[in-house]
């Protein structure tokens, strides 16, 4: 290879080199901030390929995508001045690369971190301090991420911080509150069922007593029923006793002595001592073996 076709290849490679060095690409995921001799010079970047000055410019890129900042666990003082031990993250994004830059030492995110750590501990001492354990753990913990959330959307703001999301992922008592709020609230339930269980023995006490009164007014309607049919039964035999009677009384009187004679002899050993001509043997007769009748 000669001379100039050695130089020629430099001259392209020096060309393609500055070439590079002269363009910058920002993707979606991307914001970038251009310098002019470390001066702050542009930052209102879409996505594409965009020209700089080599050894002039500079170019710094962020995630423009949602970042995750998971808090330590804090302790916190609730209304009753009891501890709580609460651990939370963050979700959030630049929203304004060159205010970000400019507050956040150069756009250090750990700084943001930082920031953002100090004020959701502010926040979350705020919202705890208003509430009673109770209502911060098991009513209110929507309403406290909310609250939260607005305000730090707020502060955020001055940093060029965009806040997407602030949530509590865990509520917790410290060791020593644990034993006292646990018995506090099996004294509690203990409390409640003894309640439950005397109301259930009043109310079975007073079924009960209904039971025993319905019972007796059934079985008091059913007797004054039966009575009244008996009698009316009564009634309509002896009406037709006395038409039978009235028919023939000759064949009533037999048919009535002959059921007597079989209810009193219904077995062979039994005996009746009797005058013969008492009324009981009409029917029978005489000591001569002739009917009376």
């Amino acid at each position: 290879m000669n001379r100039s076709a050695t130089t020629f290849l430099i001259g392209l490679g020096v060309l393609l080199w500055i070439g590079s060095m002269s363009l910058f690409i920002v993707n979606e995921r991307e914001l970038a901030i251009k310098f002019r001799l470390g001066e702050f010079q542009r930052a209102d970047y879409e996505p594409g390929i965009f020209f700089k000055y080599p050894f002039i410019n500079n170019v710094r890129k962020f995630d423009g995508r949602i970042l995750t900042l998971d808090a330590e666990p804090e302790r916190y003082l609730t209304l009753e001045k009891k501890n709580v031990i609460v651990d939370s993250f963050v979700k959030w994004r630049i929203n304004n690369v060159e205010v970000f830059y400019k507050t956040m030492s150069g756009g250090d995110v750990r700084q943001a971190n930082l920031t953002l750590s100090k004020v959701i501990m502010d926040g979350l001492r705020s919202e705890f301090g208003k509430r009673t354990i109770q209502e911060a753990i098991s009513g209110e913990r929507a309403e406290i991420m909310k609250e939260i959330t607005d305000q730090i959307q707020a502060q955020a703001k001055e940093f060029g911080i965009e806040v997407v999301d602030v949530r509590v992922k865990r509520i917790e008592l410290p060791q020593e509150v644990s034993g006292s709020v646990y018995r506090r609230m099996e004294a509690e339930r203990a409390r409640v069922a003894k309640d439950l269980r005397s109301k259930g023995a009043e109310a079975a006490e007073r079924i009960r007593a209904d039971a025993d009164r319905q019972r007796t007014v059934i079985l008091a309607e059913a007797y004054r029923d039966a009575e009244r049919l008996r009698g009316e039964g009564d009634g309509k035999a002896a009406e037709i006793y006395a038409k039978a009677f009235g028919q023939n009384e000759k064949f009533y009187g037999l048919y009535q002595s002959l059921k007597a004679y079989g209810s009193v002899f219904s077995q062979k050993d039994d005996v009746l001592v009797l005058d013969p001509r008492s009324e009981f043997f009409d029917y029978f007769g005489d000591a001569e073996g002739k009917a009376k009748r």
